[in-house]
């Protein structure tokens, strides 16, 4: 308390020890009366919650303890409860905040201390102040602003009184305050405009990601729960002790997210998730596979109560979590998806993929890979370091990636191009096979405002393809590039020949599907002899391959603008053994032109999809009144469902709920559970829902629908 104690000198220009002393009696108008005592503060939690939009928090609902959550540099109520009324003329009163984690330092360089004294008037507008508002009996309303750029953390209160002459007391309240960052503030670096974005990006706390293929993009439920049990104080806990922000910093949003991008991942600062890559479910052992989560709410829960490592996450959980815990602290922030995401590990430019004659991958030569989709984020600040022009939506990510000085940061590589090359023996040189400068980078998406619709942001990443200044970018940073590949990649292709993917847009796993390969002979007076193999391979979302499910040889010759057609029918006895990850498969063709010694490589993605699970709410839901939810999913495949399981987040459950099934599922019939929950507040709210067994995964489903507060009566709505 030393540091507070030169504050009380500094402010009050006394000597004496900063103690709290006895009772000091004083005679005015007949009545003896001493030191003005705080007896207790009412944190006016309902007004300040609404005015604030910091209602929804645990640490403001719960039974017992309450503490107030509120932003910087907005003002709050607080209702203090004194021995007697205040007398302006004879009781000085001062506030001092401070950050209890923090040690003390002087006053002349610290942002982890503030002393407000109490006055009659206006706020000082950007730093800490006091203002009377007025008393009924005993009762002191005063109305507190911290400033604008303060530490955004749980700050301790104490109220300190004196009589002019001479005798004080000090009072310190039992709860803290939680100050945020404030979005709704002007003069705050994250201050974002528009109520509906805000409420967006701030205030939901729930939502959708995207994953799947980029011709079947599939959304995803997450449930964020920033206002949850534990969750603002795992927030705080990972930028002090995980991210290892200091002093100042904590109120700087640059720093912060930048810290927390690392903290986020275990692999350099002992953080909240393990990543786990692995193809069989023997890979995930001793944790919990990443398609089983449903949201952020018991893993944070989790690592704040063990302050271990939770296993297991990829990328989207990664950015769900990243996302909870940003706007946990009041910063704008959305998770974010780009499909034929390029991993660059050579520096080309270009993401080249080394095959062998039968279409085969050679992992051994190939460090590049192009995942089926990657999740990041992005976060919404001014930008002082770098200019106004770079402010708004800046880019982060928290999945372990690449290494750099033990700091794992990465961004989008949204600029990429994919060159494949043919490996014919260690004395021959790599020959190129084909060149797709347009797929990299594909259907940048995000949760659209307002709504359960996907909205396309490639275009604030990357010129358009095939524009002139796309290309112009592209080629000039090649040309400056040192790779081999990427000198290679400005020779001229052979395109006479032209191959193209028919594919099913709607299968659903179990199903029988089809490839259908269209081969055309574009010249109009070369024929050509074509020769080789289509392929169907199953492949992890990173890229990986896995298990080969079906090929097919052809040979023949094409006349003049002759087209042929190869069909490959895939069976689900042909895949669902060898299925791996996310239900994806590769498809693809190696084939020669014979009479050029031309190698040509074409591949699309694909994935089978998964059915949905259905939610269904009894009644119109009120806030504070138990409700009864159904959920259920239709087995799609031929065989039976066994060790059948549910896992559900949403409102008015603490914990994500668990619930398993007891029978098997048949065929065609419909794997159910029901359970109960209780709104906490009116207003729009999400369920997210998980379905796993021992033969599918992967299978989810979600509800929006808006919740009554007791006087009204809402209608449900869905998505």
């Amino acid at each position: 308390m030393e540091y507070l104690k030169n504050l009380w000198r500094y402010y009050f220009g006394t000597k004496q020890k900063y103690i709290i002393v006895p009772f000091q009696p004083d005679v005015i108008n007949g009545t003896r009366q001493g030191v003005l005592a705080v007896q207790g503060i009412d944190f006016c939690i309902e007004t300040n919650g609404e005015n604030h939009h910091t209602s929804k928090f645990n640490l403001m609902t719960r039974n017992v303890d309450r503490c107030l959550v509120v932003r910087r540099g907005q003002a709050f109520k607080l209702d203090i409860l004194m021995n007697r009324p205040y007398d302006a003329t004879r009781d000085a009163i001062s506030f001092i905040f401070y950050v209890g984690d923090v040690e003390k330092r002087g006053p002349s360089d610290d942002t982890s201390a503030a002393v407000a004294l109490l006055e009659k008037g206006s706020e000082t507008l950007g730093s800490w102040s006091a203002v009377y508002e007025g008393q009924v009996d005993s009762h002191l309303m005063v109305v507190v602003t911290p400033a604008v750029d303060c530490i955004v953390a749980a700050w301790k209160i104490d109220v300190d009184t004196k009589l002019v002459t001479g005798e004080s007391l000090s009072y310190t309240h039992p709860q803290p305050v939680y100050i945020l960052f404030n979005p709704w503030c002007l003069n705050d670096s994250v201050y974002m405009p528009g109520p509906n974005h805000r409420e967006e990006y701030v205030q939901e706390d729930g939502g959708l990601m995207y994953r799947g293929v980029y011709n079947r993009i599939k959304p995803s439920p997450w449930n964020y729960a920033q206002y949850e049990k534990d969750i603002l104080d795992c927030a705080l806990y990972l930028v002090r002790e995980v991210g290892k922000v200091k002093g100042r910093a904590r109120g700087d949003p640059i720093r912060t997210v930048r810290a927390l991008s690392a903290a986020v991942n275990v692999q350099d600062d002992n953080g909240v998730l393990f990543g786990n890559w692995g193809s069989e479910l023997s890979d995930y052992n001793g944790g919990t596979h990443p398609l089983k989560w449903v949201g952020s709410l018991s893993i944070l829960q989790k690592f704040y109560e063990k302050k271990k490592p939770v296993k297991y996450a990829q990328c989207w959980v990664y950015a769900g979590v990243l996302t909870t815990i940003c706007r946990a602290l009041g910063i704008p922030c959305r998770p974010v998806t780009g499909y034929d995401a390029a991993h660059d590990s050579q520096g080309s430019l270009t993401i080249d993929i080394i095959k062998d004659e039968e279409g085969n991958t050679l992992e051994e030569f190939t460090r590049d890979s192009v995942w089926n989709y990657h999740v990041w984020n992005e976060v919404w600040m001014e930008r002082p370091d770098l200019g106004p022009e770079y402010s708004g939506w800046q880019a982060i990510d928290s999945t372990p990636q690449e290494t750099s000085e033990n700091i794992y940061r990465l961004g989008p590589a949204s600029l990429r191009a994919r060159v494949l090359w043919k490996y014919s023996g260690e004395i021959q040189p790599l020959k190129l096979m084909a060149r797709d400068t347009t797929s990299i980078g594909q259907y940048i998406s995000t949760k659209a405002v307002g709504t359960m619709e996907r909205e396309d942001i490639t275009d604030t990443y990357k010129y358009p393809e095939r524009t002139w200044e796309e290309r112009e970018t592209m080629e000039k940073a090649l040309r400056k590039s040192e790779s081999i590949f990427a000198r290679y990649y400005l020779n001229d292709a052979f395109n006479d020949v032209l191959f193209d993917f028919e594919l099913r847009d709607d299968i659903k796993i179990g199903q029988d599907f089809s490839v259908v390969l269209h081969i055309h002979n574009r010249s109009m007076v070369t024929p050509h002899q074509v020769k080789g193999v289509l392929r169907v391979d199953t492949v992890t979302y990173t890229g990986k391959t896995g298990d080969g499910v079906k090929r097919k040889e052809f040979e023949f010759n094409l006349s003049p603008e002759a087209k042929e057609v190869v069909t490959l029918m895939v069976t689900f006895d042909d895949y669902f053994k060898k299925l791996v990850d996310q239900a994806s498969f590769n498809i693809a063709c190696l084939a020669t032109i014979v009479d050029k010694q031309f190698d040509y490589f074409a591949q699309d993605d694909f994935r089978v999809r998964n059915p949905d699970i259905k939610i269904e709410i009894d009644g119109k839901p009120i806030s504070h009144q138990e409700m009864n939810v159904t959920v259920k999913v239709e087995n799609p495949l031929p065989i039976p469902l066994k060790n059948g399981k549910f896992y559900i987040q949403g409102p008015g459950l603490d914990q994500q709920l668990k619930i398993e099934l007891n029978e098997n599922v048949a065929p065609g019939e419909f794997a159910t559970a029901q359970f109960k929950l209780t709104p906490p507040w009116g207003g729009r709210h999400q369920i997210s829902a998980k379905f796993t067994s021992k033969e599918i995964r992967d299978i989810d489903g979600f509800k929006t629908f808006i919740v009554a507060a007791p006087a009204e009566l809402n209608g449900v709505t869905s998505a």
